[in-house]
């Protein structure tokens, strides 16, 4: 059997850095990321709060490799998850080469937005505005928006897209691609995430989870993959067990006559399958793990810091 194609040397002129995403919940983030890697790298629902650790997407694009890192959304805490995650998204954005700030342009600026901004000004990292949704939004009020936040707060570029269907998108890949620092490629040119398959495949499911019971449940109920076992003919056994706080949660998600953990299953089972390129068999297992919010052994499976 010929041995696959070497891949291809970094080039010496080449340009490598880390770019947050932040910015209040449901503002797009998960979408825009999924966009600009050109893949999915993290889950989209409508309901808030959903991204709770930090994902990296990778993105070529010309000579640079554009590390994307999509945060929590940040509001304000009440709970000790809430500020876990909003810890997590401050310290993605220190840590970042450049920090992007993504706004709702239906919803414009609020106090979510503006306590971001407030925050931000103390940071001496690089910074851009993203408004995003502008599918959805006139023209005239889009500009009339960039006026206004760019007063808020002194952005170094603005851009205008739909991380839904990729309008802008472009633009603002080329200012990222000639942004970042010189410098070698920080992970293979073929690798989209550095987020490990099992963990990904966890987070599918919680996807599918709240799409189904998106009124009905709470989102600090959590998937984690016990188990993935590849197969001779090619296919993936995986098991996975869906945690809830209560057993009256345990009764939502299994369903009457376990129908609704039946579709859960069956759409995670398909997206699975898509992303892997082969057969998946998955099992989900419904548990009551009463307070793992306050559990710091499960903070560190989320990749967040405990808070004290």
């Amino acid at each position: 059997m010929p041995l696959p194609d070497p891949l291809d040397a970094p080039p010496a002129d080449g340009r490598a850095g880390f770019v947050a995403l932040i910015g209040a919940p449901n503002a797009g983030k998960s979408t825009l990321i999924n966009q600009l890697v050109g893949t999915k790298v993290s889950i989209v629902t409508h309901k808030v709060q959903t991204t709770r650790a930090i994902i990296r997407g990778i993105s070529m694009h010309g000579k640079s490799q554009i590390v994307f890192v999509d945060t929590p959304g940040i509001f304000k805490p009440k709970r000790r998850l809430d500020r876990a995650m909003v810890d997590t998204a401050w310290g993605g954005a220190r840590d970042a080469d450049l920090i992007a700030l993504l706004i709702d342009a239906r919803k414009g600026i609020d106090e979510e937005v503006e306590a971001i901004a407030e925050r931000l000004s103390k940071l001496t990292t690089p910074r851009v505005l993203i408004l995003n949704k502008i599918d959805l939004v006139k023209r005239e009020k889009l500009l009339d928006l960039a006026q206004k936040a760019n007063a808020l707060l002194a952005f170094d570029e603005t851009f205008m897209l739909s991380a839904l269907n990729g309008d802008g998108a472009e633009n603002t890949l080329d200012y990222f691609a000639r942004s970042v620092p010189e410098g070698p490629w920080l992970f293979p040119e073929d690798q989209p995430s550095d987020l490990p398959l099992r963990v990904l495949a966890a987070e599918i499911t919680r996807e599918k989870l709240f799409e189904r019971l998106h009124q009905e449940l709470p989102y600090i109920s959590t998937v984690e993959t016990e188990r993935w076992e590849s197969r001779k003919d090619g296919s993936a056994r995986i098991e996975q067990t869906i945690y809830v706080e209560r057993d009256s949660q345990k009764s939502i998600v299994l369903g009457k006559r376990g129908q609704t953990i039946k579709a859960i299953s069956q759409a995670a089972r398909e997206e699975l399958s898509d992303i892997i390129e082969a057969p998946v068999h998955l099992f989900l297992f419904v548990k009551v793990r009463e307070n793992w919010a306050d559990d710091p052994e499960r903070y560190r499976e989320m990749g967040l810091e405990f808070p004290s």
